[in-house]
């Protein structure tokens, strides 16, 4: 395990910014996400950590050992990549091994590093096979095994489930936390997909145009987002979002009024509001419905469709021209498009936002 530092570290292509300098300390044995939308910087953040993109300015750090200007394998560092790489003409165990024989390792050190890493990824019964013989998940176990074979001290994923079908992401996420225990190594992974950061990591990264929005733990993402970006990208729905008129501001309570001259009652902001215009959200599985609601922070509107998911139901309704989607642990088999319903935004579950 090992600790990295990014000081002041920025990335330009000509005179074009793509990040701005920027700071970030990932601990020993951390498992850090860097997630965002295509084209934030998170890739080429990753590359500069591993040396293959040189950073334009800023230092970068293993251990306290400045490693800017080092060479890729001087770095102590594995990546493995979005598109496997493997070699088609090599099986298995040729691919695990390939990095060893580069280096010149004795052919038993060679043998006995690629089984141990073909049995923690499970891939023992697969040695003789070539890549085109696997399926995608089989394939980025194999490049999982390489880097694993080279003891790095940390290890870099730049987005190695996005070729995987949704059924295999599920897998393949249950293999690298199971991977991550037995490894007890750093991490850093790179995804747009926020349901495989909140599930894997034990800090976020969330970054926006080369900035980094806010960091923190899945929850604290979740429960306490720093602004609307975070608030939009964390979380599956996404949380909904309305403009608004602050009314009043007293007791650590604040009185919003909707496009419609609906009037809500919210207490959670994530700084100061000094704005007259907010944005208020609420994430659809916060809002309530059914009998029992308080007779405060009611909105109605009109079902536009119903997703009956199973072991919960997604309608989407039209809020006097603004969409809300409202998530129920629950079959809600008497609703149908169409239909007038009434749901309540809890005070407590309100977020105010003046970005």
């Amino acid at each position: 395990m090992s600790k990295l530092a990014l000081q002041a570290v920025s990335k330009s292509f000509g005179s074009l910014e793509i990040i701005p300098p920027l700071d970030l300390t990932v601990e020993h044995g951390e498992f850090c996400a860097l997630v965002g939308p295509s084209g934030c910087g998170k890739s080429t953040l990753l590359r500069i950590i591993a040396g293959l993109e040189p950073a334009t300015s800023g230092r970068v750090l293993v251990d306290g050992e400045d490693v800017t200007g080092a060479e890729p394998p001087e770095r102590g560092v594995a990546m493995v990549f979005q598109s496997y790489a493997l070699y088609p003409h090599m099986n298995v165990s040729a691919n695990i091994g390939f990095g060893l024989k580069i280096a010149r390792r004795a052919a038993d050190e060679i043998r006995q590093k690629v089984d141990a890493a073909a049995e923690k990824l499970r891939l023992d019964a697969l040695l003789a096979r070539m890549p085109r013989e696997l399926s995608g998940g089989q394939r980025q176990r194999v490049a999982i095994g390489r880097a694993i074979t080279r003891d790095p001290k940390i290890f870099l994923l730049d987005e190695p489930l996005s070729n995987l079908d949704a059924a295999l992401r599920g897998g393949m996420r249950v293999e690298i936390a199971r991977l991550r225990q037995s490894l007890d190594a750093t991490m850093i992974y790179v995804t747009h997909d926020q349901v495989e950061a909140m599930t894997l990591a034990d800090r976020i990264v969330v970054m926006n145009k080369g900035r980094i929005e806010q960091i923190g733990a899945p929850m604290d993402l979740y429960h306490k987002p720093a602004n609307r970006f975070v608030a939009g990208f964390i979380g599956s729905p996404s949380m909904n979002f309305f403009d608004a008129d602050l009314r009043g501001n007293a007791g650590g309570e604040l009185l919003l009024r909707l496009a419609d001259g609906t009037e809500i009652v919210a207490n959670r902001s994530a700084a100061p509001i000094a704005a007259d215009r907010v944005t208020l959200g609420i994430r659809p599985e916060h809002i309530e419905f059914g009998d029992g609601m308080a007779a405060d922070n009611r909105v109605s509107g009109t079902v536009q469709v119903v997703e009956r998911l199973g072991c919960d139901t997604l309608l989407h309704i039209d809020l006097s021209g603004s969409p809300l989607v409202m998530r129920q642990p629950r079959d809600l088999a008497d609703i149908h498009a169409g239909e007038r319903v009434t749901c309540r935004f809890p005070t407590e579950a309100c977020h105010v936002f003046a970005d």
